[in-house]
This record gives structure tokens, sequence and C-alpha cells, in this order.
């Protein structure tokens, strides 16, 4: 069955400003008259919480094939507790994170990603996905403290490849997130209005 509503996602590197940019979309678009709704991922949930404290902020990173298995089953619930529901109800929701972080960031750890996709085929595909790209070297500097794992200059730098590579593929709209915060604004706010007019007509 489809759902009535839309679903966005925003992709990018740790410190490209994504879930700012993602909260100030929803309130744009909740000032527009639209009826839109954050989320994000991991999420708050049992596993959430459990990937956060033991893949995120563990003393070194585990095998990154269990990470996508665990940033799956996370997905999964989170599509049936947030996602659709919200889509039933017509609402737009915007998420912080979505598969794209998955295929990115154990992608770049040398999992297959025909393997990824394989493992959260149940997913449902957004309708509209957009990167915040920034370069690696900008975010590291804005990430003054290390927050996880993940964030080391060479891995996002492998991390934005494969972004980079869905691009060209045409399944991520590319924003550049090295530009001001208003600035980025003001680009994912257009892209997510043509978009919507263009789902109305």
């Amino acid at each position: 069955m489809k759902d009535k509503g839309i679903f966005i996602c925003i992709e990018g590197l740790d410190g490209c400003g994504k879930t700012t940019q993602t909260k100030l979309l929803v309130k744009e678009l909740t000032k527009k008259g639209y009826d839109a709704v954050y989320t994000a991922e991991p999420t708050h949930g049992k596993i959430g919480t459990l990937i956060r404290e033991y893949c995120l902020h563990g003393e070194k990173r585990i095998s990154p094939f269990a990470e996508a298995l665990l940033f799956a089953a996370d997905r999964l619930e989170h599509l049936e507790r947030e996602i659709r529901p919200a889509l039933r109800e017509s609402k737009i929701i915007v998420s912080d994170r979505y598969i794209y972080s998955s295929l990115a960031y154990q992608g770049s750890a040398g999992v297959d990603l025909n393997w990824i996709k394989m493992i959260n085929r149940s997913a449902l595909p957004p309708d509209l996905a957009i990167l915040i790209d920034a370069k690696p070297e900008t975010v590291m500097q804005r990430l003054k403290l290390k927050k996880s794992v993940m964030e080391t200059l060479e891995n996002q730098k492998k991390v934005r490849e494969i972004y980079l590579q869905f691009v060209k593929e045409k399944e991520l709209v590319k924003v550049d997130g090295n530009k001001s915060k208003k600035e980025v604004t003001d680009s994912i706010i257009q892209v997510v209005t043509e978009f919507l007019e263009k789902k109305t007509l």
C-alpha cells in the first residue's frame, strides 16, 4: 500500500551541520503550512541506544558487519514506530540520517554495498534524499572533540567518496555544505520546495 505522506532524509559527514539543517528544514516547512516532523537515526529506541553506547562511543570500533546489522535492525524499528505511522497521517517526515549512512559508513569500512542493501531490503526508499556535502578537512575542524570512533579524517574521506557515488547515480541530491549556515538552509529549502511543487502537479 502506498503511503500518503512524504519521506525525506538528510545525509552527510559528521560535523557537516546535518542535524541543525534537518531541524531548520522541519521548522521552515511547518511555517509554510506543511505538517512536518523531525526524526533521526540511530533512534532513541533500545537498539539505537545500544548503537550509540556500544558502537559509536565504545573504546574501539566493532566489526562493521555487526554495525550494519544493528543499524538495519534499528532502521526497521524506526520505520514501524515512527516513519510509516507519520506517512499514513499524510505528514512530511524528515530523517536525520537513513540507509545511505549505512552504505557510506559501513561500506567505507569494507562491507559490500550489495550486502548492506540486501539486509536493508525491507527499508522504505525515501522520496527525496539530500546530501550536505562538506570537505572532510572542514568537518574535522568543526569536530573540536572526537565524538565517535568513526570520526577520523581518513574515514571521513572514504565515506564522502561513497556519498558522492550516490550523487552521480542520482539517488542523492547534493547541496554545498561548505557555505554559511543560512546559504545551506536556503539551498535545502529550495530543493525541497521544488520537489514538493512537482509532487502536487
